[in-house]
Order: C-alpha cells, then structure tokens, then sequence
C-alpha cells in the first residue's frame, strides 16, 4: 500500500520526572511509546502534547522552551510526523483519563531505550536525558 503524500500532524511530550522517564502503552497495548496524540485544529503543538501527556498518562508540567526534534512512522498506510518535546513533570494524578486502557511506567534511561521500538523515537528520548 503506498503511502499518502500529506503526512499527519501529531505532537509528543517526553515527561521526566527525577531524572526518569515517563512511558505508556500504546493504544493497542502491544508497544511502549510517549504520550502522542493528533494536533487538533486551533492548537499548538506544544499545547496538543500537554493535554496528551495529561489524557494519556496523568501527568502535567511545564515543556522545555523548543522542540526536541521530531521523527515519522507509517501507520495503516499513513505516513505521520511527530513534533516532539521535553516535558518536566510537576505532578502525577492517581486517576486520569484513559488510565482503564493504558499503563504508565517510570523508566531509567537504559530501560526506556529497551521497551521504546520506534528508532526515531529512541533517539530523541536518548537526547531528552543529555539537555
């Protein structure tokens, strides 16, 4: 299947917290991954990245001033482009929106890197920890 030309916008947050690092389970449950969601229309990238961070895991803070970097994966024929940033956790809710179907871990850096499949994504979560 050939992939569609326009990619789709989403945003990702890197959520650290003392020098760990905040992973979740992907939607399916198969895969560990940063919460990441669609950039609705009127919002920031940054903006679309915090209201994940907070649907997806539970967590709000403050982003770092720039974007990370970014990275793409194809998913059902779809090519996606991922604007990422370093998020700094200030605080962890005990109950949150999806928390019935996804799964928080925190992660020194190594045991990140292990879980997290996406190369791009590796990479940027390897640069999150040196900044």
């Amino acid at each position: 299947m050939a992939l569609i030309e326009i990619a789709i916008q989403q945003a990702a947050v890197i959520p650290i917290r003392a020098g760990r690092i905040c992973l979740v389970k992907s939607s399916s449950g198969k895969r560990w991954v940063v919460p990441k969601g669609h950039i609705e229309e009127g919002q920031t990238a940054g903006e679309a990245g915090l209201q994940e961070a907070w649907e997806e895991a539970g967590l709000t803070g403050v982003l770092r001033d720039e974007s990370i970097g970014a990275y793409q994966y194809e998913k059902a024929g779809v090519l996606r482009h991922v604007t990422v940033y370093v998020m700094d956790v200030t605080e962890i809710a005990r109950s949150w929106p999806e928390q019935d179907f996804r799964e928080r871990s925190w992660l020194t850096l190594l045991s990140a890197l292990a879980r997290i499949e996406e190369p791009g994504l590796r990479k940027l979560v390897r640069k999150a920890m040196l900044v």
